[in-house]
């Protein structure tokens, strides 16, 4: 039979992991605009929505505040975070450090297996471009930076930027994805990989960093636009 003790940890770990489970189901809807930024989540409606209790829930939201994604006010509860222009500033000066100390350990550490996979993506980028296929590229370009992640080999980094670019999607005034000029873009890509394959850490780290402020420029030119439509 077992003591108090005993029930009182196993509950504790079976809730632990309902709340792991419905991180990644909550952040789905964060990420797709269903829980629109800005906007007070019903920890209820949620736990029925699941068919849970409370508790998981509000556990799982605590986790997403680790990610940026939710932030708690005072006597109000949680709310879906918005990041405006200051943020998604910083989110690409960040991203670029990241990126470029990633590649950076990629031309350290990347093993034969990973480099072919960068460069099946790169032909799979090219084809994108080729057919103007800008969604088919952003998803491409996600993996692609992933990878530049796991081949730096530091899971702690990996999280570090996994963070960040979902935080930038938080930015709903402009698609990211109709920002990306994809030809330059996988040039960048292919710049970087040629400096990996030649284990060549300091050319892959300013490559990387490089890369990313790009997309940084295009960021301020899109607003910029934007305001001028106003």
């Amino acid at each position: 039979m077992e003591d108090a003790s005993t029930t009182t940890a196993f509950e504790l770990r079976r809730s632990h992991t309902l709340s792991s489970l419905l991180v990644d189901q909550i952040e789905a809807l964060i990420l797709s605009g269903e829980l629109d930024v800005g906007t007070q989540v019903n920890e209820v409606a949620l736990a029925k929505q699941f068919g849970v209790s409370r508790g998981p829930v509000r556990e799982a939201l605590r986790l997403l505040a680790n990610d940026g994604l939710v932030s708690f006010v005072a006597n109000r509860g949680a709310f879906v975070r918005e990041v405006d222009e200051p943020d998604m500033l910083e989110i690409y000066d960040l991203r670029a450090v990241l990126t470029g100390h990633a590649c950076a350990l990629a031309a350290e550490h990347a093993q034969p297996a990973s480099l072919e996979e960068a460069k099946t993506l790169l032909k799979a980028m090219d084809r994108a471009t080729e057919a103007e296929d800008a969604e088919t590229y952003y998803d491409l370009n996600l993996r692609f930076h992933a990878l530049l992640m796991e081949m730096a080999g530091s899971g702690r980094l990996a999280r570090s930027y996994g963070s960040l670019v979902k935080e930038s999607h938080l930015f709903r005034r402009v698609s990211l994805k109709n920002l990306t000029d994809m030809s330059e873009s996988n040039a960048h890509h292919e710049a970087i990989v040629a400096a990996i394959a030649a284990r060549d850490a300091q050319t892959a780290r300013a490559r990387g960093e490089a890369h990313v402020i790009a997309g940084k420029h295009r960021f301020q030119a899109a607003l910029i636009a934007e305001g001028s439509q106003d």
